[in-house]
């Protein structure tokens, strides 16, 4: 955070530092660091696709090593990996992303138990960060498309709010890709079973995503939805 409040104090010229620090206001301006280090780091990356799934899911276990193929695959096709920063499938996509020479970034999350970010992050493109929604913007801003790996809440909440987003028109259509028949199948199903029949959503939302089984359909579902549409920023 120190490099966050020097950048702070120069760009709306501070000079009682400590007195700000001391006001509710002073949260305000710990957001908007963070905001702009993201900005600052990510804006110079080029295209990226985010992978996320979970970060209990284990080294050596199959959907670690789909992980760890499809962030290589995405290098040899051009595009950077953008993970959580910290370990199960986050750690095998920037695995996957070094040992295809491709960038390889980390928006890791302080949390209560002192998440860890990996080491296969590139050491200019790691960024940590206090606040989930801040995070959440650099995903949505910075990424070309989203690849989701079975995980937990935290991957569900960053899955829907991407879909909210492109449902609402708030951001650029991206490519959403689920990996996994058998995880995400059934919550797919349910979808369509009590969410489209109760007409909570319209037949056209199902289109925002599609659900693949392996890193080649993954990553060819990304190149055919760019083959299409032009590489741009999301909003």
């Amino acid at each position: 955070m120190k490099k966050i409040d020097k950048k702070i104090q120069r760009a709306f010229k501070i000079k009682d530092w400590n007195t700000i620090k001391t006001a509710d206001s002073w949260q305000l301006f710990k957001i908007l660091g963070e905001f702009v280090d993201g900005f600052e780091t990510l804006a110079k990356i080029g295209p990226c696709v985010s992978v996320f799934g979970s970060a209990r899911t284990k080294p050596g276990t199959k959907y670690y090593k789909l992980g760890e193929e499809i962030g290589f695959k995405l290098t040899r096709k051009g595009y950077g990996v953008i993970t959580g920063g910290g370990p199960g499938v986050m750690e095998a996509a920037n695995k996957g992303a070094k040992k295809g020479n491709g960038k390889s970034v980390g928006l890791n999350i302080e949390l209560p138990h002192e998440q860890e970010s990996n080491p296969y992050i590139d050491t200019d493109k790691l960024i940590n960060f206090n606040y989930f929604f801040v995070r959440k913007v650099m995903f949505m801003k910075y990424a070309q498309g989203f690849i989701v790996l079975p995980g937990g809440f935290g991957t569900m909440d960053e899955l829907f709010e991407a879909i909210t987003l492109i449902q609402t028109k708030k951001v650029a259509k991206f490519p959403i890709v689920l990996v996994g028949e058998d995880y995400w199948g059934g919550l797919i199903d349910w979808i369509k079973q009590t969410l489209l029949i109760e007409k909570n959503i319209n037949p056209a939302d199902l289109k925002f995503f599609i659900l693949v089984d392996t890193a080649d359909a993954a990553v060819k579902e990304i190149e055919k939805f760019y083959s299409k549409y032009t590489l741009r920023p999301n909003f």
